[in-house]
Formats: structure tokens, sequence, C-alpha cells
């Protein structure tokens, strides 16, 4: 593949219909957080939550300038780099977790550097969907598309997917690990592969779905998942909170039923810019939704969540006016870990979907979530940057 020739003037390479909507999604962050913490005395200065956020936003802006660089040849080369560092990071936090998270969630899913928390799963997703792309690519290369190789493809997924799903499982991080489930979900369809393959398999999988909610959601179920595969407590405390969250509203339902309330509370219009009343646990990370609910209601939360779907759409258009069969593979994973973050998180804060600690995207406090989030535009931002016209069914020149 050669690099870009000719290059347009800076500005018309930036993709502005995706750097606007995550510029919207940093003031709705910065906005939720604010109103949070200074509603709640318990969350500390609203100032300090404020600014620091702000900090990891500067951060991740100056990490989104640095990956959008690599043109889709250094992305493919560097893939194996990036999915090496990615477990080892996810190998060691095995050993250096932070033994207050963990006493607190249960989860070794959390470096402790200093005053600050790392999460690396989070940072493992992009680098997942690099090597995966990566995969698929040298995997249509070398190919033609026949029953044989489809199984022999989606076997190759699988052997760089198996990895990272036990060392989440070994963390007891069940959420993240159905992140990377979704995004191989969202690769496999646009592989190539055979929908004679593709259509069982997923049958599978759905009726995998549907046994695995028949054991979370019974007395006996559950008993077995605790003894044969170690799940927690606080796994199946979360999934009887979403079937019951008016049966225990003073523990382990607290947090839902009080983001439901609050939600619930905001009605069309909500209850005004900044006005809060409900109290809701942890609100600023994973029910920062709630804060939008409330204060914006309804309408506040169509318009988040259209912002969403436009960053999702700019995603799509970009990776058609490429034309190019390797970046389609890597954003189609980078939409499909958005697209599930976004789902679950705004589902468990409404009670659609159990609680999981997804965070909401671009909007939750944290620096962790946000980084790998802001990597994964930063590669499409490359694509915009780097534009060439390719064939689109055709493999790249590596």
């Amino acid at each position: 593949m050669t690099k870009v020739e000719n290059k347009a003037d800076w500005y018309d390479r930036i993709a502005w219909g995706v750097v606007i909507p995550v510029f919207l999604l940093a003031v709705i962050s910065l906005y939720g957080i604010w109103v949070a913490t200074v509603n709640d005395p318990k969350m500390g200065s609203p100032v300090k939550a404020v600014i620091t956020q702000a900090v990891w936003y500067l951060v991740s802006i100056a990490l989104v300038i640095f990956v959008m660089q690599f043109d889709a040849e250094q992305l493919f080369k560097i893939a194996p780099i990036a999915y090496g560092i990615g477990i080892i990071l996810l190998i060691a936090v095995l050993f250096l977790y932070n033994r207050q998270v963990f006493a607190d969630t249960g989860a070794k899913s959390w470096f402790k550097l200093g005053p600050l928390t790392f999460q690396p799963s989070e940072i493992m997703k992009p680098a997942f969907i690099l090597m995966l792309a990566r995969v698929v690519e040298r995997h249509n290369e070398q190919y033609a598309h026949t029953f044989k190789t489809d199984w022999l493809l989606i076997g190759k997924i699988f052997a760089w997917l198996i990895p990272v799903a036990v060392l989440l499982k070994l963390q007891n991080d069940f959420g993240t690990m159905l992140v990377f489930f979704a995004i191989v979900g969202g690769v496999i369809l646009v592989s190539g592969i055979t929908w004679k393959i593709i259509i069982p398999v997923y049958g599978v999988v759905f009726i995998i779905g549907a046994a695995a909610i028949l054991l979370v959601t019974t007395p006996g179920g559950q008993a077995f998942l605790g003894s044969a595969f170690n799940f927690r407590a606080y796994q199946f405390q979360r999934i009887n909170s979403w079937l019951n969250p008016s049966q225990d509203t003073s523990s382990g339902a607290y947090q839902l039923w009080q983001s439901m309330k609050a939600v619930g509370s905001g009605q069309i219009w909500g209850h005004g810019f900044g006005k809060v009343s409900v109290y809701v646990p942890v609100r600023t990370s994973d029910m920062v939704f709630s804060v939008i609910g409330e204060s914006l209601g309804f309408v506040g939360c169509c318009a988040l969540i259209l912002i969403y779907f436009y960053l999702i759409f700019q995603m799509v258009k970009i990776t058609f006016e490429t034309k190019n069969a390797f970046y389609s593979y890597i954003s189609t994973g980078i939409i499909m870990m958005i697209l599930f973050h976004v789902f679950e998180n705004i589902g468990m804060g409404i009670d659609l979907l159990p609680l999981t600690g997804i965070p909401l995207p671009f909007v939750s406090q944290g620096g962790s979530a946000l980084l790998g989030n802001m990597i994964g535009i930063g590669l499409i931002l490359s694509m915009k940057w780097h534009h060439k016209d390719y064939i689109f069914s055709t493999a790249g020149d590596f």
C-alpha cells in the first residue's frame, strides 16, 4: 500500500463529522460530572472533578493526533505489537491489581499508579480490533472464500479472542468480556464469511445466550455457575437487582433503583439546567446518564442518543469513502465497541439490561475508558487523514 500522495489541505483531511459529535459529548461529560458532584458533597470538589476530566481529554486529544498519523500499512504492521502489549498488561494486572477496587467489586481489573487507577482492558479494545482486522485482511489475501476457508477464518478469529476472554474471566470482568464478543460479532459480519456459516454460528450463539440467561436467573443455575466457573456473588446480585429492582432498594438494587427514579423524575424537559435532587451512588461514571435524564429530561436523553447515532453514521460514511477493506474491519470493530457501550450503559441505567459496570463512551468520568475510546477515534480519523481511492473488495497491498 502506498502512502497518501498529493495531500490535501489539513483542514479538509480532518473528519469534522466525527470531531464535532465527540466535542459535544465532551461538553456533556463535563456538564454531567459538574452537576453530579456539585449536588453530592460525598463526591468531593466539583471543580477538581471537572478539571481532572478536562485534563484526561487533553491527554486523549494528543493521543488522537498521534494515532491518526499512522496509515493503514503502519497500522497493519504494529497490530501484533499492540496486541502483545495488551496481553502483557492483562496478565500483569492479575498480580498487581488495585486491592481496594478488588475489595469493593471483586474485580482484578485495575492498576493503581499513585493517585491514579488504570484499567488495561480499555486499551486492549482498540489493540484487539487492530489485530482482528489484520487477521481477517491477511486471511482474505491468502484464501478465496470457500466453506472450508471461512471456517478456518472463524477459527483464527477465536484463537486471538480466547486469550483475552480467559484473562478477563480471571479478572472477574464479565462486562468487558461482552464488549470483545460484540466486536468479534461485528467484524465477522463484514469479513466476507458466507451466510451459510454465519447464520448457524449466530444461531448457536443465540441458544448459548438463552441458556446462559436461564442459568443466571435461577437459583440452581447461579449455584452451578458459582461452583463450576467461579462466578462471584456481586455478579449474581446485579442480575437479581435487574430482575427485581423494587425488592431490594436499600442495598443490592439501590443504585439501579435510584437511577431509574432520577431518569423518571426528569419527565419530558427535566428539572432544569444543572438541577438534580435524586441521590445516585457513583453517578459520575456508570450512572452519568441519570444526570442527563433528571436535569434535561426525555428531550436531553434523546439529544444525547442522536449525537451517538450521528457519530456512528459519520464513521460508516468515512469507511465507505476510503474503500479499503482493512480500514473497514477496523471501523466495524470500533463502531461495535461504541454501540455496545452506549446500548449497555443506557440500558442498565433504566433497567432494560443488568448492571455490568460499562461506562458511557466519552461521557462517563475516568481516564482509562476515555483513552481507549479516543484511540478508536484516532483510528477512524486516520482513514480520512490518509484517504486514497482503494477498491473496497480488494485487499490492500501490504
